[in-house]
């Protein structure tokens, strides 16, 4: 009688194999019978290495021992040494190993070094298949201990293998040799254009200083500004004008309709749609200030003037590009309600007649300012005497002008004038110092500079008993006798030197707050010692030119700290005996011999 044999369910692919007549137990027998028959194949091969590296071996010891007497044994060597490697390059593994080193090293033309190379990989292949295998006992090549070799045991220097704890401290060493990455560094380049502009920062940033540094290190990302104030605006224009970054996308951050000025420092990468942009999008603007504006050109002033009508403030740079016609229309169509005007680095268009035009229409005009332009001359001199409400003028001409022409100038404007700045004026003498000592009783900034005919003793007279009120800004840089041949310059001293330094400081002691006097080159040890001698003080001078003034040294630099409790920037370039000074923090101290090691001192003078 049979007996019923009970199934329980089966699974889909039992039902699969059964149909398809795929028996699981003969799968499990072929794997099994695959690798026995891969272990065989592998323990012969590795059989046959260690015969014939102990053949090589007896063979060099042979050799060593009987040099010269048999070159059969020696040929024999050769010949299985060859028949081994060649056996080993008609392998697959050789051809994956060769591709790789192809892939990180460099092909080179030499067959030779090809060859030496194909020799490299199959010794290489050799000395592997003699290593143990994985699950054998292996002595460890450091500490001499006994263990299981595993997949992942360390090779050890002399070719040996590694238990895991030294493995693990080889590891531990090569982590140690490799230097760590460096972050990024503070960045002397940074730090070198902070002390020009008289910055010293101790301690942190504050919360908006580095908010505005990271939105501008990430401008590519920012898509709007939002409601910033108009101060953190400014700001922000003029950090990215300072590094080149500021183009046709980042331009639209600024303009806001709402607002009544703007202020591009750098419209280099600016197009002149982009200008015209500007207009368009802010259309209550009073106040246009674009430096470096080199792409805006007539069809720009032309919209401004359709689209702005309130404009008061005008300040262009380097806009080469505007014809002499069209700066005629603009004075006439703004006339009297412009109160500034400030040009600079205009050298194709803007000549006299244009300064005529612009004399003849704009009759408010508090503010003027034309700096390096090419073809202005006397005719624009004599123009700008008949601006009667003038408060600021700040004139550089590259033509020569005469000495009358510019005399007459300050005798009509004078008497208003809070600013007076003359750079330039070759042939300024000292007869015009003696109209500014009788005309000028209201200024608060006054330059002289790049001159060489007024005397010392005119600034002398300059200076003592006049009515003017202490002066807070004074350059006379570059006034000085220009005769190199004559270091010491004449008996008579050319350019501010010694009495004329007296008589500034003297006058101006209580208010000045920026000095300027490099290359006043004749003002003399003593004038200095009296000037910052112990006693006197400058409670509000924050910024010291002394420039390629050699009588400079530690002595004279520690007297001006003294005696200037507030000040903030000393710049003192060409000054070679300043080596060693004590600078109290918060002071920048530009030049010297170490002025760009690290300055900082502990303390400081007691204010």
């Amino acid at each position: 009688m049979r007996r019923n044999r009970i199934r329980g369910p089966q699974s889909a692919l039992t039902d699969f194999l059964a149909s398809n007549n795929i028996s699981a137990h003969q799968i499990h027998q072929d794997y099994r019978r695959r690798v026995r028959e891969a272990e065989e194949r592998e323990a012969t091969e590795q059989e046959t290495a260690e015969q014939e590296e102990s053949q090589h071996e007896a063979d060099d010891d042979f050799e060593e021992t009987h040099a010269g007497k048999s070159p059969e044994q020696k040929k024999k060597r050769k010949r299985k040494e060859a028949t081994t490697l060649a056996k080993i390059k008609q392998s697959k593994e050789f051809t994956r190993r060769k591709s790789r080193r192809l892939m990180d090293v460099a092909d080179d033309d030499s067959d030779e070094e090809d060859d030496d190379d194909d020799d490299m990989i199959a010794k290489d292949m050799i000395d592997e298949k003699s290593r143990p295998m994985p699950g054998q006992l292996e002595n460890c090549e450091k500490c001499g201990k006994r263990f299981t070799v595993t997949p992942y045991s360390r090779a050890g220097p002399n070719g040996g293998l590694l238990c895991a704890k030294c493995s693990k401290e080889v590891a531990d060493e090569g982590k140690k040799a490799v230097p760590k990455k460096r972050g990024p560094r503070s960045g002397r380049r940074q730090v070198q254009s902070n002390l020009l502009d008289g910055i010293i920062q101790y301690g942190s940033m504050s919360l908006v200083e580095m908010c505005t540094k990271k939105v501008v290190e990430n401008i590519d990302d920012v898509e709007e500004f939002g409601d910033l104030p108009s101060p953190l605006l400014h700001r922000l224009s003029q950090i990215l004008s300072k590094r080149r970054v500021l183009t046709s996308r980042t331009l639209d951050f600024f303009l806001r309709p709402e607002l009544h000025s703007i202020d591009i420092y750098d419209c280099a990468k600016l197009e002149t749609d982009d200008f015209q942009k500007i207009f368009a999008y802010m259309p209550s603007l009073t106040q246009v200030n674009l430096r470096y504006a080199g792409q805006l050109k007539d069809r720009v002033l032309e919209y401004m003037m359709g689209q702005n009508p309130q404009i008061k403030h005008l300040q262009f740079d380097a806009v080469n590009l505007v014809t002499d016609a069209c700066w005629r229309q603009v004075f006439q169509k703004y006339g009297p309600q412009l109160e500034s005007v400030k040009l600079s680095n205009l050298d194709y268009s803007f000549d006299d007649e244009t300064v005529e035009e612009l004399c003849k229409h704009c009759t408010g005009l508090r503010r003027l300012k034309l700096t390096q332009c090419w073809k202005t001359g006397d005719r624009s001199l004599k123009a700008i005497a008949g601006l009667n409400s003038l408060e600021h003028l700040s004139l550089n001409f590259v033509e020569e002008t005469s000495k009358e022409e510019l005399g007459d100038t300050i005798l009509n404007v004078g008497s208003n004038l809070q600013t007076l700045s003359l750079d330039g004026f070759h042939h300024a003498d000292d007869h015009v110092l003696g109209l500014v000592h009788s005309m000028c009783h209201s200024l608060v900034k006054f330059r002289l500079s790049d001159n060489a005919v007024c005397t010392d003793q005119a600034y002398a007279q300059l200076f003592t008993g006049w009515q003017n009120p202490p002066l807070e800004y004074v350059d006379l840089s570059s006034t000085r006798d220009v005769d190199y041949s004559n270091p010491d310059g004449p008996e008579e001293p050319i350019g501010l030197a010694s009495q004329g330094f007296v008589a500034l400081m003297d006058h101006s002691r209580s208010k000045i707050q920026k000095l300027n006097i490099a290359s006043c080159r004749h003002v003399s040890r003593e004038a200095f010692e009296e000037v910052f001698s112990e006693g006197k003080k400058y409670p509000h001078l924050t910024e010291l030119d002394v420039s390629f003034n050699t009588v400079m040294d530690d002595f004279l630099i520690g007297s001006i700290f003294r005696c200037c409790p507030a000040i903030k920037k000393l710049v003192a370039f060409a000054c070679f005996n300043v080596r060693d000074v004590r600078v109290p923090a918060g002071v920048a101290l530009i030049g010297g011999l170490r002025a760009q090691g690290p300055i900082v001192v502990e303390g400081g003078y007691q204010k």
